[in-house]
């Protein structure tokens, strides 16, 4: 499926009732999924975000774009962000499946739409600008709102789509920007002054474009007569300094334009310094919108670096670091289900046996439903097994005395989490896949085209509930690794949770290994059942074999 998000800014952040009738039109086009709505009453702005495929998100940012234009008159605007339109700004990114070439062709569709329907004047930025000069929307916004009628009265620029003259209209929707872009965060670092001056200074610092060179109070220019300027730390970064009356403080408003070249932990450690050298402290920031999930594993892997702990913790527990290092909860509770995309986009009821808690997963085990059965359980116990030597990795590195090894024991920490991630997928993965058997299985056998389809189906989904235990035994047979190492190196007060790992794994293993066996019953395909069947006793031998070292080694430390 392709997929691209949207992320228009509307100069609005105060009336909800307004806001919500944007939002309204959005939700009403089949198959977008709204992802955020972040208002922002000093900025008097709101930052929109939502997902779906190319035609249906055009459509969407269409009519949010109308009903802006209806319900915000720019001539009655004020607020701290830089704007000059109802809709100051709407990018698309493309998320999955498509290309930023083709992203561009759906920017300029939105673009033409705009301008020739609704008579609003629109440049085009970013990868789809019309000329390297309107790539920067901090160029094509220079003026903002105020200086509009002198920059539409100017050839060079003439808006690449609708009204080129400053009319009634443009006086009250104002003009839009439309492009495609990469994934941008936005992002806020609170600062403990209430100065502006003071906080301008520290975004000159880190921004890319820094400040200008000056002396004696004036600009210093280069041979040509231009201002030279003094860059600032930070690649890929824009930024500016601004006080929010609605909490009182002054902040560094930041765009992290390439989080590959400036993660989200770079902006902020960066601002940190220069905050402290110029005799302020950062107190904590704010995403604005959506941030990815790798953003925040790599934000909290960072600071449990700097702190010398083990990366090898749970998911959760790594985003709980990364709130706590950058004060996302600083002016308001961070909601990783509601910020982070992946969350957002997640469905749980792709999941059903995960979201269970264990009585109740028990309790759906012991019923007369034939599912989930021995495939879910293994994986299950499998995952159960691997978190076991897991956790003997995590306690070897916080081990006092043990402070040099703490590398080696998070990296086999790190290991066992992968493993456990891949297990705990296929417990549902399992289920899914004898639901498919069953479905084939009632498909209609009126005609003889029907039952070849339908033999069709069961023999392919035969195949798939195969494949699922037999990935099983692959990722708890090497998962038992984990459990090898920490028997031979890691806490000797925890040598018996490796050893009940390593049971764990094995029998994992085998009963993965007996799935394997059943669906292959009735499988046509011989040759297919053959190798597989070779390739599982293959494996349940070595995990006989692997789960015997462990014990031994175990046995030895008691």
């Amino acid at each position: 499926m392709k997929l691209i998000e949207c992320i228009p800014n509307f100069s609005e952040g105060r009336n909800m009732e307004a806001i919500r009738a944007i939002t309204d039109e959005i939700e009403a086009v089949e198959g977008i999924k709204l992802l955020d709505v972040d208002p922002g009453k000093a900025t008097n702005r709101t930052v929109v975000t939502f997902v779906g495929e190319p035609e249906q998100v055009v459509e969407a940012a269409f009519r949010a774009i109308k009903k802006a234009a209806e319900v915000i008159d720019m001539r009655q605007h004020k607020g701290e962000h830089p704007r000059f339109g109802a809709t100051d700004v709407c990018p698309l990114v493309p998320i999955s499946g498509i290309t930023m070439e083709e992203t561009v062709l759906y920017a300029k569709e939105l673009a033409k739409k705009v301008g020739e329907e609704l008579a609003i004047p629109v440049y085009l930025y970013e990868y789809a600008a019309s000329t390297p000069e309107r790539k920067n929307l901090a160029a094509i916004r220079a003026g903002e709102y105020e200086g509009l009628a002198e920059k539409l009265a100017n050839p060079d620029w003439k808006p690449d789509f609708g009204a080129t003259q400053f009319n009634e209209n443009v006086a009250k929707t104002g003009v839009t920007v439309i492009g495609a872009r990469d994934f941008l965060i936005a992002y806020n670092i609170n600062l403990n002054t209430t100065s502006v001056r003071r906080a301008n200074a520290v975004a000159f610092d880190v921004r890319e474009k820094g400040r200008v060179k000056t002396k004696g109070g004036k600009p210093v220019k280069d041979k040509d007569g231009n201002n030279i300027r003094i860059l600032g730390a930070l690649k890929e970064v824009k930024a500016i300094g601004w006080y929010i009356e609605e909490y009182g403080i002054a902040q560094i408003s930041m765009n992290l334009t390439n989080i590959n070249v400036t993660p989200v932990y770079t902006a902020f450690e960066e601002v940190r310094n220069s905050a402290n050298r110029r005799g302020m402290r950062v107190t904590g920031s704010e995403l604005v919108g959506l941030i990815p999930l790798k953003c925040m594993l790599d934000t909290g892997k960072y600071f449990l670096k700097q702190q010398k702990r083990s990366l090898g913790i749970s998911e959760e527990e790594i985003i709980k670091i990364a709130v706590k290092s950058l004060g996302l909860n600083d002016l308001t509770p961070f909601d990783p289900k509601k910020k982070i995309i992946e969350y957002v986009l997640a469905d749980e009821a792709s999941q059903p046996l995960l979201q269970m808690d264990l009585k109740a997963f028990a309790n759906e085990t012991a019923s007369e439903s034939p599912a989930p059965g021995g495939g879910s359980i293994s994986a299950y116990v499998g995952a159960l097994g691997v978190s076991l030597g897991t956790m003997v990795a995590n306690l070897s590195a916080h081990k006092r005395g043990w402070d040099k090894r703490w590398k080696i024991f998070s990296k086999w920490a790190e290991k066992g989490q992968t493993y456990k991630t891949e297990l705990l997928d296929l417990v549902d993965k399992d289920t899914d896949a004898f639901n498919q058997i069953i479905a084939a299985i009632r498909l209609p056998k009126k005609t003889d085209a029907d039952k070849k389809a339908r033999l069709t189906a069961i023999e392919a989904a035969t195949k798939n509930a195969i494949n699922v235990p037999f990935r099983i035994m692959e990722v708890a047979l090497q998962s038992m690794e984990v459990m090898k190492k920490m028997a031979e190196i890691g806490n000797p007060a925890s040598a018996s949770d490796a050893g009940v790992g390593a049971a764990c794994a094995r029998t994992a293993v085998l009963g993965a290994y007996l799935n394997v066996k059943i669906n292959t019953n009735d499988l046509t395909d011989k040759q297919f059942v053959t190798e597989k069947l070779m390739a599982a006793k293959q494996m349940l031998e070595q995990a006989n074999q692997l789960e015997q070292e462990i014990l031994s080694i175990v046995e030895a430390n008691l």
